[in-house]
């Protein structure tokens, strides 16, 4: 189950997304919504091979390790590299696809119907996040981008660094199913579903104005969001399960 535990949290946000090029074919969001759901057809894909797998017996669990560690090479490459994106993109989905799969699977195993409850949690997320932004109840100013910026990457870091000392057998307490562990989760879901906020931003500051290849840079944004959301979602579920 600390596999589980093991996730990648984003930090990424449109600091990638500032250098413009001339370019005659523009971003929309019709081609953004395209390739967000080839990416997610490729990580469900994906996801239901390692299913399968461990069905069958298979040790999954360095599927779900390499996966991450994929992801997050992937991530930082795209980061440097956006012109790569239409090559990073999809290996991304494939690297998460692993991940999640892994992970999922041995959730599903004790806790049979959280991975499906936790993904109707994220898509009700995703669209009132949404009309929250659409009907302008909440409004992405340059404070609150800041906010959310600050904390995920602080999530983030707090992540790695004590995925880190785990292999020094350093026990952090945001692993565990002690009440400051649920609070650090909650407090990661919630910068997770604000992340949202920025990705629509971003998107909405960009269509048919930047270059058609920041679409799979939108793309990439939307999938790193709604993973971390998802997986924190699920920990959160199966943390409180245990605990109660």
């Amino acid at each position: 189950m600390k596999l589980l535990d093991k996730t990648t949290n984003p930090a990424f946000t449109s600091y990638f997304f500032n250098s413009d090029s001339p370019s005659t074919k523009k971003m929309t969001v019709t081609g953004i919504f395209i390739k967000s759901m080839l990416s997610i057809i490729i990580m469900i894909i994906i996801s239901v091979g390692i299913w399968k797998l461990y069905k069958e017996g298979a040790v999954i669990k360095w599927y779900s390790m390499g996966g991450m560690l994929a992801a997050i090479i992937i991530s930082i490459v795209i980061s440097v590299r956006q012109h790569w994106a239409h090559i990073l993109v999809p290996l991304y989905a494939i690297a998460k696809g692993f991940f999640l799969g892994a992970t999922t699977a041995y959730v599903h195993a004790k806790f049979p119907n959280f991975p499906y409850q936790a993904i109707g949690i994220t898509m009700v997320t995703f669209f009132v996040v949404l009309i929250l932004y659409q009907t302008r109840i909440i409004i992405v100013t340059k404070k609150l981008r800041s906010v959310i910026i600050t904390a995920a990457t602080s999530i983030f870091i707090i992540y790695i660094v004590s995925w880190i000392l785990g292999f020094f057998g350093i026990k952090v307490f945001i692993w565990g199913t002690s009440w400051p562990a649920i609070i650090f989760n909650v407090a990661a879901a919630t910068f997770a579903a604000l992340s949202l906020l920025l990705d629509f931003d971003f998107i909405e500051r960009h269509k048919n104005k930047s270059p058609k290849y920041k679409e799979w840079l939108a793309t990439w944004g939307l999938l790193v969001t709604l993973v971390w959301l998802y997986v924190e979602v699920l920990r959160l579920m199966r943390k409180l399960a245990i605990r109660f």
